[in-house]
């Protein structure tokens, strides 16, 4: 399967005393930290090769994955240094470690979806970018994305419409050219590459049918940690936990 580009680079100031000496990543959930449940969840589904793209903290993301043997992966390291690149900077700096394309995945992400079929529907849509997309209906955070008959008509995370029923999953595919082709000085930033592409024809899309998790706020935490204790457990989650964000 593809590559996975991680972005970990973020200091996370919402979290607020949890990420003052570490990173977001390592934050523990349900006894472990972050990045061992993600970098699992990853090789369960088939992954083999991992990129970090790290900044703030990195030693402490790096000392923690090493080479990612003990999670049967193979990751490597980007680094973003001192210059700021936002997260489409980030992944243009990584691109020598990548390879032709790649999935793309925000570093508080959980996304237990069916990896091997956005790539299929990637590799079949002949475009530069694949996004998944979820239908939350406005549930939990807002709703960016409108979707339709397996099209994204329109993504806006800054000034969402009310036809807007479906949000960014945090799961996208690019071929290389996509952040080779950027210009420009200053950080740059993954949801005006999406937005590019969709005004250049150039967007597929994956409906995911399992909702999402992040790390991201407080609430976000506590929902991932219940979700991992009651697939633990066997039991099965709540309703009210199983359903859209």
């Amino acid at each position: 399967m593809l590559p996975v580009a991680i972005l970990a680079g973020g200091v996370a100031t919402r979290l607020g005393a949890l990420t003052k000496t570490l990173p977001k990543a390592l934050i523990e959930i349900h006894g472990e930290p972050f990045l061992a449940h993600q970098l699992r969840l990853l090789s369960r589904s088939g992954i083999r090769k991992i990129v970090l793209c790290v900044g703030y903290r990195c030693d402490q993301i790096r000392d923690f994955a090493g080479d990612g043997r003990r999670f049967n992966l193979d990751v490597e390291y980007s680094f973003d240094g001192a210059e700021l690149l936002g997260t489409a900077g980030a992944i243009r700096k990584a691109l020598r470690r990548l390879g032709p394309a790649f999935f793309v995945l925000y570093g508080d992400s959980y996304l237990p979806c069916d990896y091997a079929a956005v790539e299929r529907q990637f590799s079949l849509s002949g475009s530069l970018g694949l996004m998944t997309v979820f239908h939350n209906a406005g549930d939990g955070d807002a709703s960016n994305v409108e979707f339709s008959e397996g099209s994204i008509l329109e993504y806006d995370k800054v000034h969402p419409t009310p036809r807007m029923r479906h949000i960014d999953y945090g799961l996208g595919v690019f071929h290389d050219r996509v952040f080779r082709e950027l210009t420009g000085p200053g950080p740059l930033d993954l949801a005006e590459v999406y937005r590019d592409l969709l005004r250049r024809g150039q967007l597929a899309s994956y409906e995911a049918e399992q909702r999402f998790y992040e790390i991201g706020s407080h609430g976000g935490i506590a929902e991932l940690s219940r979700f991992l204790a009651h697939r633990e457990s066997g039991v099965s989650p709540p309703e009210s936990e199983a359903r859209a964000l």
